[in-house]
């Protein structure tokens, strides 16, 4: 079976609808078929341009409160003072505002940072991979060890709660579980690197970090920036559906 998207016909905040032709059997039909939205969004503070990314859109203050933490331009929650969603109407439907305190020094602390992050690599753009190295990330603490049997039991977890996947099959997903395995949150993005960003966001707003103890799961491969993230959250286990890089796999010759 062929499919072709010929005509946009309804978008909501994550899906997007399309009028496409479907082969099948040796005969062309038009049907409507269900696709990931992607849009960029721009976090901007005052006159810096803090990144821009392609997401998949929803949960947009965890994506930025998890963007910015992770990417090491808060390191605390109450370094976020507030955040100005996207608006529906142009030129701002795609920019957030963010208002950090004062004790955050932006010039000082690489607000050259500016980049664009493809939905596909959340790395790209980084002047390179040392300055990613220079930010004197610890090793996370285990706060206990985890059960393999219990381990094995979280995709099928994962896989259950994938709304927007299970309509378009096009998204990525990550979630947190506990220690004993339960479900804390999911959140799915178009770019993996997203969907962390927004798990970890849920946890900085709402008090939780770090996440000792916790297992983050993805549901595409471990590669570095993901594990940089996971670490940045304090978590001691990350969990790939797929097989990790190697640069992951190395990643960082951490100092304890």
């Amino acid at each position: 079976m062929q499919r072709a998207a010929i005509q946009w016909q309804k978008k909501t905040r994550n899906i997007e609808l399309t009028q496409v032709t479907q082969w099948e059997d040796g005969k062309a039909t038009s049907v409507e078929d269900y696709l990931s939205a992607e849009d960029p969004l721009e976090m901007r503070a005052g006159r810096y341009s803090l990144g821009v990314t392609l997401r998949t859109p929803g949960d947009e203050e965890e994506l930025v409160a998890g963007f910015l933490f992770t990417e090491g331009i808060i390191s605390r929650r109450e370094d976020l003072v507030a955040l100005r969603m996207p608006c529906d109407t142009a030129p701002e439907k795609n920019l957030v505002r963010v208002t950090l305190d004062p004790s955050v020094r932006l010039a000082a602390n690489n607000a050259a940072r500016r980049f664009s992050a493809g939905s596909a690599c959340g790395v790209c753009g980084k002047a390179s991979i040392t300055q990613l190295r220079r930010r004197g990330l610890r090793r996370p603490e285990a706060a206990s060890r985890l059960n393999p049997e219990m381990l094995c039991q979280l995709p099928p977890k994962l896989r259950e709660t994938q709304a927007v996947f299970f309509r378009t099959g096009g998204l990525h997903a990550a979630a947190i579980f506990s220690p004993t395995g339960e479900l804390l949150v999911v959140r799915e993005d178009i770019g993996r690197h997203n969907a962390v960003d927004k798990a970890i966001g849920w946890a900085l707003l709402g008090g939780r970090l770090p996440l000792s103890g916790h297992v983050l799961l993805v549901s595409g491969r471990g590669r570095f920036e993901i594990i940089q993230k996971t670490i940045a959250a304090g978590i001691p286990l990350l969990a790939s559906v797929s097989a990790p890089s190697s640069l992951a796999v190395q990643r960082f010759s951490l100092s304890s």
